[in-house]
């Protein structure tokens, strides 16, 4: 190989050695939100709940702009707990404010009555339907992410919410893996599928519903959970944007970028599938160096080397 190639490939080296950086979000006093972990019961069950509440707090803090102040985590909850919680935030709240509420745990359904289950005696849907009508903000959006969740849907259903659900019905009963990933698809670099810079909560749900549609397609087992997306207040879920369903989750973000923040992740992320590309093609072009000749192998490295520092070099300017 050529001199002005060994040079290409140190340089290259050296750019590939950046990582993916996601802008630095402030604070957001307008968001705020709740994550209630409910009752473990077996301990591996309690422990993963634990883990996803972790991982949760750690992404809507570090990722997304929420400050100590708006975020509230409520471990191991009661239904004490959680009306405790709900009185504090009527007196924080205002009509502009935005809440995100998360439910990680189990849940139930007894043909009438859906719950979520707590340690000690549980609230229902109608129950946490009154606590968020009591508030004075109605931009509400909240991920029941429990078994037999599909059943809040109709409960909590009202004008300016989003409702988003890990099971179809109260039949699905089963332990759900939707919330481990709802927070890989906060963590994801590509969960911003229309490059506008944003996750909203639409791209966040379709993410996570697509992962766990894998899981059990890869696992050969059948589907014990279908999730489910409600936002336009007439209480029937969907479990894809259709039907009028998907609007208002489509402009709510889970980040608080600015425009010109929004602008520079965007282009961040072309160029990031950019390098994808033509790392790929460069594996590919190695792969079939025995079918070429020397000299043809050497061209064509050198061009795709040269492409993909050009491509680090933006990235780094982009500070990416």
């Amino acid at each position: 190989m050529n001199l002005r190639v060994y040079e290409v490939i140190s340089g290259l080296l050296v750019s590939l050695s950046l990582a993916t950086v996601v802008c630095a979000q402030k604070t957001d006093a307008n968001k705020f939100a709740v994550i209630i972990n409910g009752a473990g019961g077996e301990p591996a069950y309690a422990k993963q709940f634990d883990q996803w509440t972790t991982d949760l707090q750690s992404a809507l803090s570090n990722r997304y702009g929420f400050g100590a102040q708006q975020l509230k985590v409520v471990p191991h909850a009661t239904a004490d707990d959680v009306k405790r919680t709900f009185a504090q935030l009527k007196s924080q709240l205002d009509a502009n404010n935005v809440l995100f509420v998360f439910l990680i745990g189990h849940g139930s359904f007894d043909g009438k009555e859906s719950k979520f289950n707590l340690v000690g005696p549980d609230l229902s849907a109608g129950e946490y339907n009154a606590l968020l009508s009591a508030l004075p903000t109605k931009r509400i959006v909240v991920f029941n992410m429990s078994s037999a969740s599909g059943e809040f849907v109709k409960s909590l259903s009202a004008k300016g919410r989003i409702i988003v659900t890990a099971t179809r019905s109260g039949q699905e009963t089963n332990a759900t893996r939707f919330p481990g990933f709802f927070i890989n698809a906060l963590n994801a670099s590509d969960a911003d599928t229309d490059q506008d810079g944003h996750v909203s909560v639409l791209e966040a749900f379709v993410y996570a519903n697509r992962l766990t549609a894998d899981f059990y397609a890869r696992a050969g087992r059948l589907a014990t959970e279908h999730a489910l997306l409600e936002d336009n207040g007439d209480g029937v879920g969907h479990e894809k944007a259709e039907a009028g369903e998907g609007l208002l989750a489509r402009a709510t973000w889970l980040d608080s970028l600015s425009l010109e923040e929004a602008t520079a992740n965007a282009t961040s992320a072309k160029l990031l599938k950019e390098r994808t590309r033509l790392e790929g093609e460069i594996e590919q072009l190695i792969a079939r160096k025995r079918e070429m000749s020397e000299t043809e192998y050497e061209a064509a490295l050198e061009k795709l080397f040269i492409e993909l520092a050009k491509i680090n070099r933006s990235i780094k300017q982009a500070g990416t």
